[in-house]
């Protein structure tokens, strides 16, 4: 038996955190239910064996006692896509679930993932189901996939869903790879430019300096201001990497904080150039997921939950809580969609006709498949507006190099020309 801690809702609204002892993460799901609660997330803690507790933290004692084992790395959301594609063809084909898993994990290389698959085949020979040995391995399987694979699993469906699934994590990998392609150009611009900036004023600016000191000319403020920032930067340089390093630290730390987590992500929304990438590339996630999971065949409610989950921004989810507790106290979908002001008037009325026809996950497909297309053109305006900018930039600070440099060569060739 196992401790699990869980959190729920129950039908007032009300959040509940507990504990209880159960077999499995099935077993425990079947028992918060009976209590009358409305699981969340559900998460094993520790293990019980002939009057002992043992925390699951412990690598050791839990492989020993269990025969799970704790493995360290990470496996890339490509090979988790691939996996799922192959898993469902195989399953299309009629080959059973254990040996469709064997056959995968035969082609893999070692590491972490093939090591969770083939703990997998263990479980799933060991009697669970494929969800209930997913849910062990949530490093490798979020909730929203395990989710998914279990309404797959109820409606008799598991091949179609997995098809489903595989789409859903391509269309979402080939909108994040867009986004990161066309970052690279103006990113590349923008490191050579500070490159060529830092280099002029560590190497080229100090010399002059040298030369002003040696004549004794009087220099202008913007002369003056030039040298003491080249100076702090050449006696500093090695202070350089520790800005964006701290400020990355900074936003970590930060982010960590419920509230400042909120204030950031809504920050996000009203960024120039950015904000409106961010905000169009989010919604589209949001209902991509909301697609996927009602066409899974996912109770809307429970569907909501996964979906805030997979948005990975703190405003979206609090907009889509908002969703979750009136959809829950009997409204339709359409009237808290329209209340949150988190899409335009436009997609609540293709969500409100897909409500009416009962075509919900088909509309909400082609909300996302519309919203794809204009992060697509965003970030095509964002790139042709950025590349003016860092060359105005570049030229600029150029510009002001020079004319600190040679306003006082100037004064003083003037001065020796009067004489």
């Amino acid at each position: 038996m196992s401790i699990f801690q869980y959190s729920a809702v129950d039908k007032k609204g009300h959040t509940i955190k507990d504990k209880l002892e159960a077999s499995g993460s099935d077993d425990a799901v079947a028992k918060i239910r009976a209590l009358g609660y409305f699981p969340t997330s559900i998460k094993e803690v520790s293990f019980r064996q002939k009057g002992k507790e043992l925390p699951v933290s412990s690598d050791r004692a839990l492989e020993k006692h269990t025969g799970i084992s704790i493995s360290f790395g990470r496996v890339k959301s490509k090979e988790l896509t691939v996996f799922t594609r192959q898993l469902a063809t195989l399953q299309d084909a009629g080959l059973p679930i254990i040996r469709g898993l064997k056959i995968l994990s035969s082609q893999m290389k070692k590491g972490l993932f093939k090591r969770t698959i083939l703990k997998v085949i263990e479980d799933i020979e060991g009697g669970s189901t494929l969800s209930g040995a997913f849910v062990k391995h949530p490093r490798v399987f979020d909730t929203l996939y395990v989710s998914i694979v279990r309404a797959g699993e109820v409606s008799g469906t598991l091949d179609i869903i997995l098809q489903r699934l595989a789409d859903f994590r391509e269309k979402m990998e080939r909108l994040i790879r867009k986004i990161i392609s066309a970052m690279i150009y103006p990113v590349v611009v923008m490191v050579v430019a500070i490159g060529i900036l830092i280099g002029l004023m560590i190497f080229i600016v100090p010399n002059f300096a040298k030369i002003f000191e040696e004549l004794g000319l009087e220099l202008p403020v913007p002369t003056k201001m030039l040298i003491l920032f080249s100076t702090i930067l050449k006696t500093q340089w090695m202070c350089i990497p520790s800005v964006p390093v701290g400020g990355f630290i900074l936003y970590k730390c930060l982010g960590k904080i419920k509230k400042m987590r909120l204030l950031i992500d809504k920050t996000k929304f009203k960024l120039p150039i950015f904000g409106n990438i961010i905000n169009k590339s989010t919604i589209s996630r949001f209902t991509r997921t909301l697609a996927t999971l009602i066409s899974s065949g996912v109770p809307i409610l429970d569907a909501l939950n996964n979906a805030k989950e997979s948005t990975g921004n703190a405003a979206m989810a609090q907009a889509i809580q908002h969703i979750h507790d009136s959809i829950r106290g009997g409204e339709s979908i359409t009237k808290p969609l329209r209340a949150s002001k988190i899409c335009d008037e436009m997609v609540v009325n293709m969500v409100e006709v897909g409500e009416e026809t009962g075509g919900l996950d088909a509309m909400l497909n082609k909300v996302a498949d519309n919203y794809d297309d204009e992060v697509d053109r965003a970030v095509e305006a964002m790139v042709s507006l950025i590349e003016p900018i860092m060359i105005v930039f570049l030229g600029g600070s150029v510009g002001f190099i020079v004319i600190a440099m040679f306003v006082p060569l100037i004064k003083l060739m003037q001065g020796i020309g009067g004489q």
